[in-house]
């Protein structure tokens, strides 16, 4: 996509398939998908788990800030630590002392459905007679209303999809009873998963497993990982490298991996004809780190080749390439070496403006992106720029970007997405 403006103010002209409007509610600007959050898992007998998890979290901290949690188990009963804000702020060494277990799974979340309350930070936990169990979600579920009727729960009653899910599970272990093999959740999830419609990837735990899901799209990502002495399971790989886990491999859409003493074994809850791998671009364009390994591929050299179609479809003449922070500069470098402008630096980020910051005005939400950026004015007066950002979802940062580096000198300003 490319937009130029030469008189002050910003056009767009779209090349190719435009991204979905993804709901925003929680940005300023309206302008930042939200369908990431964070998952993590961990089986490692002799490990601290709740240590290891919390570095986890840490490496998935990009994926969703709103709230932070885990649950760990001793094999025994579990416990959970949740609560609104960072992971460096929900836990700290004290409380990390608590969690004591063998295996555990963490959450950092993004709302999807559901509002960003304590309610709703996960791992969401439930008890039944047979077991309890803990659930950590990414995506977002599509058939909730109908779940939920089903289910013959009252509106307002379930206040996210994660809850829902976790209901259903309990009313089907309830409904089974106890089993000599102890795996009350790994049937009930066998129950339920075919009955869910949209994007997830789960990860789940009861007093002996580790659980991850992803569903028959593979909309979502999910990997694991090996330890020494135990097994990881993550939305991204950094959190695999963090711990100090080898690569394993992705799990496939619609696979269920199960972790326990044993090690891990795969089950296929879903029937073929539900399989249809679908690659959500907003994991390679946005959501994940550049340091990831997405679908067999390395997160930042497929940006860096965007950049380069994108100057194939969209040249321009100008002074220099420059791309919005953070997401923007590899997609920039890769366009501005397909092109031979030179690359360089024009906007600064402030990094403590969390991305939850909630503006309740017009005016302030206008002044979004420069809290946000600040441009280094030697670099962009009286020059031709291409400013490189790697997605509009609704499309209130691009007038105020433009207005911001033309306020700055730069001549003329061409918008590529």
């Amino acid at each position: 996509m490319k937009a130029s403006d030469e008189a002050g103010t910003a056009s767009e002209q779209a090349h190719g398939a435009a991204t979905d409007p993804l709901a925003d509610h929680h940005d300023p600007d309206g302008d930042t998908p939200k369908e990431a959050c964070g998952v993590f898992g961990v089986y490692a007998p002799g490990q601290p788990v709740a240590h290891l998890t919390y570095l986890g979290l840490y490496a998935l901290q990009h994926r969703g800030q709103e709230s932070a949690g885990m649950a760990v188990s001793n094999g025994e009963t579990l416990m959970v630590q949740k609560d609104m804000g960072l992971v460096a702020h929900v836990f700290d060494d004290i409380k990390l002392a608590t969690l004591r277990g063998h295996l555990g799974i963490g959450h950092t979340r993004y709302s999807t459905t559901g509002s960003s309350t304590w309610r709703n930070a996960q791992p969401v936990f439930r008890a039944t007679a047979e077991a309890e169990f803990a659930l950590g979600h990414n995506g977002n579920l599509v058939n909730t209303e109908a779940l939920a009727e089903e289910q013959g729960m009252l509106p307002g009653t379930v206040t996210s999809d994660t809850d829902l899910v976790a209901e259903m599970l309990a009313a089907e272990m309830a409904a089974a009873g106890p089993r000599s093999d102890e795996r009350e959740l790994e049937h009930a999830l066998t129950k339920v998963l075919p009955r869910l419609e949209g994007a997830f990837s789960f990860v789940l735990m009861d007093e002996g497993h580790v659980i991850g899901v992803r569903d028959p799209n593979g909309f979502r990502p999910l990997c694991l990982g090996k330890l020494d002495h135990g097994w990881v399971l993550a939305s991204e790989t950094p959190a695999l490298d963090v711990v100090g886990a080898h690569f394993v491999r992705e799990l496939d859409p619609g696979e269920m991996v199960i972790i326990d003493a044993t090690g891990y074994r795969s089950v296929r809850p879903f029937s073929p004809e539900r399989l249809d791998p679908k690659l959500c671009l907003f994991e390679f364009v946005y959501f994940a780190r550049p340091d990831s390994q997405l679908y067999g591929r390395s997160v930042h050299h497929a940006r860096v080749r965007m950049g380069g179609e994108l100057a194939e479809q969209a040249p321009v003449e100008a002074d220099l390439v420059m791309g919005v922070p953070e997401s923007g500069i590899a997609a920039a470098e890769g366009y501005a070496k397909a092109s031979g402008i030179p690359y360089g630096q024009g906007l600064v980020k402030n990094r403590y403006i969390g991305r939850t910051f909630i503006a309740p005005t017009q005016e302030m939400r206008a002044l979004g992106v420069r809290m946000k950026l600040n441009p280094l004015r030697d670099n962009i007066a009286g020059k031709r720029l291409v400013v490189v950002d790697d997605s509009i979802v609704r499309g209130t940062t691009s007038g105020p970007l433009v207005r911001l580096v033309r306020e700055a000198g730069a001549t003329e300003v061409h918008l590529r997405i």
